[in-house]
């Protein structure tokens, strides 16, 4: 759903820029309490991993295919407000290397991708949480719905901002049909994705979800004939475990699914460029800056072979992603392990 330049006017894509630079100024704050030596690194192959499969369109109707959004995906796994960075790191990739999504309308996409999907997930996310039993399946079953609900959400919120400044003369009604229906379809694919990465994650090191912490009911014991909490037993605190195996594997995976798995995507539009298309939404879509990007497309400029060429610019936006997404997390959890000395000091004080 990568809206381009031309779709909205210049004075709403401006004030979706700043709105947008408003919520990744207020996660950059958040996301420091988030990160700590283990999710930092995770969060960077968040961002790469989103990446990788976002390349994988996958069919929902005749002519009609769709792909990973990954709010929900990266708000249960790392955070709500990493995963609006990880989802920006992401868009900022696409939009300047790949030319996917319109550099004027960047603040748009962010807006609707990242933080509408990252927030609405992760309420419908949390509030499941308490009504479902506190076990690690609830989890699962709870990315599920979050994730779904996320999508059509993020239509909406498009169509809104159409209506404030579409280009194009388009009932409004039409669009939004149109667009929270295919997307609904759509949703149950990132569900059904988003699920699947967070359980597989679970499996092997729930330590890791930041959507699973807190998770572990209390012991119960019946006094008097009620059952009441047991204090809990002291433990002794267990060593923090390296998450180098997953992030490794995580890697890997994103490297094979951008670099090979991408080639046999669904060709077929997504569902913003079936519906812009079918509407005339599109009448007015201008040309990409970075249109004559070596990498513009998805593929590596000079390279005849579609495979290889796809395949290698997959493998190229993997590696970009994971770096400069790492860098921005392990920055960020560096000024909090170094804002942490001081803040000791002046409570001394």
């Amino acid at each position: 759903m990568h809206v381009p330049d031309g779709f909205i006017d210049a004075p709403v894509s401006a004030a979706a820029g700043v709105l947008a630079a408003g919520a990744v100024a207020v996660s950059l704050k958040g996301a420091r309490r988030e990160l700590d030596e283990r999710t930092a690194p995770l969060a960077g192959l968040v961002a790469a991993f989103v990446f990788a499969v976002q390349m994988l369109n996958f069919p929902v109707a005749a002519g009609t295919s769709g792909h990973l959004l990954g709010g929900a995906l990266a708000a249960i796994l790392v955070g709500p407000y990493t995963g609006v960075l990880c989802i920006s790191v992401v868009l900022l990739m696409q939009g300047v290397l790949f030319a996917d999504g319109g550099l004027t309308a960047l603040g748009v996409n962010i807006t609707t991708m990242g933080v509408v999907t990252v927030v609405v997930s992760y309420l419908a996310f949390r509030g499941l949480l308490k009504v479902l039993p506190r076990r690690r399946r609830s989890v699962t079953v709870a990315a599920f719905v979050a994730a779904l609900l996320s999508v059509p959400a993020a239509a909406a919120v498009f169509t809104g901002l159409y209506a404030l400044g579409g280009t194009t003369d388009v009932p409004l009604g039409t669009v939004l049909t149109a667009m929270v229906g295919v997307h609904v379809l759509i949703g149950i694919g990132e569900a059904a994705i988003t699920a699947a990465t967070v359980g597989s994650v679970i499996a092997v090191r729930p330590d890791l979800v930041h959507g699973a912490r807190g998770l572990t009911a209390p012991l119960k014991l019946r006094v008097g004939g009620e059952l009441v909490d047991a204090a809990p037993a002291p433990v002794a605190a267990a060593p923090a475990r390296s998450p180098r195996k997953v992030w490794l594997t995580g890697l890997a995976a994103s490297l094979v699914l951008a670099g090979f798995v991408s080639f046999y995507a669904s060709a077929d539009p997504d569902g913003l460029e079936k519906v812009a298309a079918d509407q005339g939404i599109d009448k007015k879509v201008e040309e990409h800056a970075a249109k004559d990007s070596p990498l513009a497309d998805y593929g590596v400029q000079d390279i005849a072979d579609a495979r290889l060429s796809g395949g290698l610019a997959g493998v190229i936006g993997v590696g970009a992603t994971v770096v400069v997404g790492s860098g921005v997390f392990w920055a960020l959890r560096r000024r909090r392990t170094a804002a942490a000395p001081v803040a000791r000091t002046e409570d001394a004080a």
